[in-house]
């Protein structure tokens, strides 16, 4: 199974990114996304930006995570604040 988690571009540098997610900070390539700017919300998986999102459907789907995790009564809480 496949994952690809919504996160924030924080900065850009050439065909990278530094994206955001929860406090949480990575490299990405944004090679498939040349168009992202910074504090756009994209999709990742694998290390690769695959999908610009709208902001709302960015926050929509990572309050879902959240609600997801609470659920499962488990301590690998998702960060409450994103972006």
């Amino acid at each position: 199974m496949c994952l690809a988690v919504p996160t924030q571009v924080v900065s850009l540098d050439g065909s990278m990114a530094e994206v955001d997610v929860g406090g949480v900070r990575r490299r990405i390539s944004i090679g498939l996304t040349p168009q992202v700017r910074v504090g756009d919300y994209v999709l990742v998986h694998t290390g690769f930006a695959i999908e610009v999102l709208d902001e709302a459907e960015a926050l929509e789907t990572l309050r879902l995570f959240r609600e997801m995790d609470e659920m499962t009564g488990l301590d690998n809480k998702f960060p409450e604040q994103v972006g």
